[in-house]
This record gives structure tokens, C-alpha cells and sequence, in this order.
């Protein structure tokens, strides 16, 4: 946050995500500025004829780079303590979505999210954190899991997804089904597509060696083509988010064979209109895509709505 000349009032935004974190700015800690060392919020004072609502804007692309379509008045509060020159802060709220880590850090150290929980061990601006708490006691936002990157990688606005390739193969109004072996760690004893998680490799080189290696089904890429599109996040704690891609194949060579029978004990022609129970969720809802026509199914994806409801 910068600091002014003589002013009396400043500016400061309380900037949330879906996920319910607040955005917090690490300030300069061997500087002669007021806070100094402390997490805080974005902000400043206003310079020339500026207004309040032109300086919290002009202060948000200079430290951050962006440019947030609502930014609304909240409240007023009061900073102290050594080398405060401006007391009142104007504080403004506003949202957005993006990986914290990926901001130019024109001034201070850092940025990062944090949960209300986690600011209680931070080493706050005073001020700052009262407003926050504030904002929070008001106006919750209701916290929605956010999955762990896997490898240390990834952030809060860019989280890996996991690829898994499907099979969809239809004769004669059936479509293929392998049942899972019950000591399986996902989905012991339902019906499920042929499917295998995308390792380094293409989606349809995955599929076609998964087909060959599950079940001795010869596909041609070229036979392939996207038919559906479900994307996934299950509801236990911590997990991580998923496409599952759909193919279907044009034409195919061989019989389904159990060639490994540690995760598959059948294959089995289920009609299109007879499927059988149990079977693994997302894979009923891409068939019952797939037989609508429709191209993309969400499922899990349960959380706040429109961004500006976070601020209303």
C-alpha cells in the first residue's frame, strides 16, 4: 500500500475469490512505512485531484496489474501507529478468481490467499485484519474446498485436472461395460466404461492402449471422435478436479477379452435402455449425454454463484 503526503484519508480494497480467501499483499519489512513487514490489503492514498473511487482503481493496476470490473464501497476504519499519514481508509470490496503468485509484485514482497483461520497466525496490519473479520461477520462466504495441487504445483486460480479416456463402443443399440473387481480402490463392483487415467501421452493414444491392454480391443485413432465431456469433482475432502473424456470409436477389431482380472471381472453388451446397477455415476450421465446429444456435463460443482453475489 502506498503512502502519501499530508492526506488525511486513503484507500484499501478486501478482494475475495470463489473460495471464499481474502487477497493479502506482503509489505516491505526494512522500510519506513507504516505496517511495515505485515500482510495487508491493496491501496493508497489519492494523488492530485483524484477521488476516492479513481485512486482505489488506479492503486489496484499499479500494484497488481489488474483492472476489476466492480469495485464497491464497504466501510470506513481507522489506521495507527508509526508512520501512519493517513488514518481513515475508505475500504472498497471487490472480486476475482486469478493465482495470487502470478501477480507482478510492483511494491512489497508477495501476494498470497489466505482463510480467515489462517490470517489468525499471520502477522497482520491491525487494521486490515479487523476489517476483514468485519467484512466476514457480515457478509460469509460460504468456504468451498480447494483441491490440493498434486506435485506442489498448480495455485489457487490454476488447479491440476486429472484426464481420465473413456470408451464408448455401441452395437446394436448396447454399449460395452466391464464390472470392477470388488477389492478395487474406485467403484468396487459397479459397471464401468473401459477407461484409464491419461499418463504422458495423447487422450486417443491413451485410449487405444487402454483398449488393447484391457480388454484386446485393436482401435485406430483415426476411429475415435469426442462424443462427451464430464467434468468432475467428487465430494470427499480434498479431492481433485476431473475431466472425463467420452470417445467413441467408429470401428474396432477383436472381442473383449478379461486380461486383467485383478480390475475387471466381465464385459458385457448392456442395451442403451437397460443399464445395469450399480454403475459409476458420471459414466450413466455421459451415456445419457451421449443419447441426448449433449456434448458436456458438470457434476459436483456444487458453491457460490455469480461473483457479485459475493459482495451482496
Amino acid at each position: 500500500m502506498s503512502t502519501s503526503t499530508g492526506r488525511t484519508a486513503s484507500t484499501a480494497v478486501i478482494i475475495i475469490n470463489r473460495h471464499g480467501q481474502f487477497l493479502l499483499h506482503l509489505r516491505d519489512a526494512h522500510k519506513l512505512i507504516c505496517d511495515a513487514g505485515t500482510w495487508s490489503l491493496v491501496g493508497g492514498a489519492p494523488e492530485g485531484d483524484e477521488n476516492l473511487d479513481e485512486a482505489i482503481a488506479r492503486e489496484i493496476f499499479e500494484e497488481t496489474g489488474l483492472v476489476l470490473p466492480e469495485v464497491a464501497p464497504y466501510a470506513t476504519t481507522k489506521a495507527h501507529g508509526p508512520y501512519v499519514t493517513e488514518d481513515n481508509i475508505h475500504l472498497y470490496t471487490a472480486c476475482w478468481n486469478g493465482d495470487a503468485r502470478a501477480l507482478p509484485v510492483s511494491e512489497g514482497i508477495m501476494f498470497a490467499w489466505f482463510d480467515l483461520a489462517t490470517m489468525d497466525q499471520l502477522s497482520m496490519c491491525p487494521w486490515a485484519h479487523e476489517a476483514i473479520k468485519s467484512h466476514h461477520a457480515e457478509r460469509p462466504v460460504p468456504p468451498v474446498p480447494v483441491p490440493r495441487p498434486v506435485g506442489g504445483h498448480g495455485g489457487a486460480g490454476a488447479v491440476k485436472n486429472v484426464i481420465g479416456a473413456h470408451l464408448f463402443l455401441e452395437r446394436d443399440g448396447a454399449t460395452l461395460l466391464g464390472r470392477r473387481h470388488p477389492d478395487v480402490a474406485f467403484a468396487g463392483d459397479a459397471w464401468h466404461a473401459l477407461a484409464g487415467h491419461v499418463e504422458w501421452e495423447s487422450v486417443g493414444a491413451c485410449l487405444v492402449r487402454e483398449a488393447y491392454e484391457e480388454a484386446g480391443l485393436v482401435i485406430d485413432p483415426a476411429d475415435l471422435q469426442l462424443v462427451h465431456t464430464v467434468h468432475l469433482l467428487d465430494d470427499h475432502k480434498g479431492a481433485e478436479p476431473r475431466l472425463q473424456l467420452f470417445f467413441a470409436a467408429s470401428r474396432w477389431n477383436g472381442e473383449p477379452e478379461i486380461l486383467e482380472p485383478d480390475k475387471c471381472t466381465a464385459w458385457t453388451w448392456w442395451p442403451l435402455d437397460a443399464l445395469p446397477e450399480p454403475m459409476v455415476a458420471y459414466t450413466r450421465a455421459a451415456i445419457d449425454g451421449i443419447r441426448a446429444g449433449t456434448a458436456y456435463t458438470e457434476l459436483g460443482w456444487d458453491g457460490p454463484g455469480r461473483p457479485e453475489e459475493l459482495l451482496t
